[in-house]
């Protein structure tokens, strides 16, 4: 595929098809946008967790994991 063609957020790790008890399912999986994001969280959980309130870490973790996921794709673009 060429860049040119290139979805702005595909399947992370697309499969054709799946068989589940003997019948052909499609499956698009998680998205690459959702792939990166859990990537990023892996890497800014230990910092955030000694910067942030205990209270609201997760919601900061996450909305930055989503942030970081973006502009991976924005990169994908260049």
């Amino acid at each position: 595929m060429s860049d040119f063609n290139k979805p702005t957020n595909p399947p992370a790790f697309p499969v054709q098809s799946v068989y589940i008890e003997d019948q052909e399912t499609n499956s698009r999986g998680m998205t690459l946008r959702d792939y990166f994001a859990a990537k990023a969280m892996q890497g800014i959980t230990p910092i955030l967790y000694e910067i942030f309130d205990p209270g609201t870490v997760h919601e900061r973790i996450s909305h930055d994991a989503y942030l970081f996921a973006d502009a991976m794709l924005k990169a994908r673009e260049a």
